[in-house]
């Protein structure tokens, strides 16, 4: 299977988003993931999220971005069909490349625990889980703010 990896640009969007669409268990925030939130994403982080794509149809794709300190993957996917021919492991390394040429030397990264395959596939390539810390998010809208703030 002859795949190629590339940097994602604007107009991969829409294909990006049904790849998103395709996969078993992925999880989207409407917000975030709308097509102003990931381009908003890829302005601010031009040079480092990647797609792999066959036959020029994304079948891969890693949202990658950095504060300055840490580097950080967002929905790192492979189409299923297309799993298991390496294609996972050549995002990740154009990834990290992309991160280390911006001065960058550590990667985090979010998966869920009932997400077997990608757990396993992190597990196996040497990636340490972290168990010292918790992380914790907080929606910012106007109404939680207040909340917070009374």
């Amino acid at each position: 299977m002859h795949y190629k990896i590339r940097t994602m640009e604007e107009n991969d969007y829409e294909n990006v988003y049904k790849l998103w669409e395709s996969i078993h268990g992925f999880a989207m925030r409407s917000l975030d993931d709308s097509k102003e939130g990931i381009l908003k994403f890829i302005k601010r982080n031009p040079n480092t999220s990647v797609v792999a794509t066959v036959d020029d149809n994304i079948v891969g794709s890693i949202l990658v971005g950095h504060d300055g300190r840490h580097g950080s993957f967002y929905h790192v996917c492979v189409k299923e069909e297309y799993r298991n021919h390496g294609i996972g492991k050549a995002m990740v390394t154009a990834a990290m490349v992309r991160l280390k040429n911006e001065g960058i030397n550590k990667i985090q990264l979010v998966a869920f625990a009932g997400n077997e395959i990608g757990n396993h596939f992190w597990h196996a390539e040497g990636w340490n889980e972290r168990e010292d810390y918790n992380t914790y998010d907080f929606v910012l809208n106007d109404e939680n703010i207040i909340r917070f703030n009374s």
